[in-house]
């Protein structure tokens, strides 16, 4: 059998909570910021998150975060 690798990108973009959530940065406040409005600027940040639904495809993706 070959070993289960952590995807590497996902391990840089996601940590896991002590609850068992993923935690995630915002997307959409990278560039392009001229044409947004500032409530939605202040809006996106910290971090939020993962979706339940995507909980599947995280544990996919990191084996080894006891999701």
């Amino acid at each position: 059998m070959p070993k289960m690798k952590t995807k590497k990108s996902a391990a840089k973009r996601f940590r896991v909570r002590p609850g068992g959530t993923v935690k995630r940065g915002q997307a959409f406040k990278r560039h392009i910021l001229t044409k947004k409005s500032t409530k939605n600027k202040r809006h996106l940040r910290g971090a939020t998150a993962v979706h339940e639904t995507n909980m599947g495809h995280m544990a996919q993706m990191l084996p080894f975060a006891g999701l």
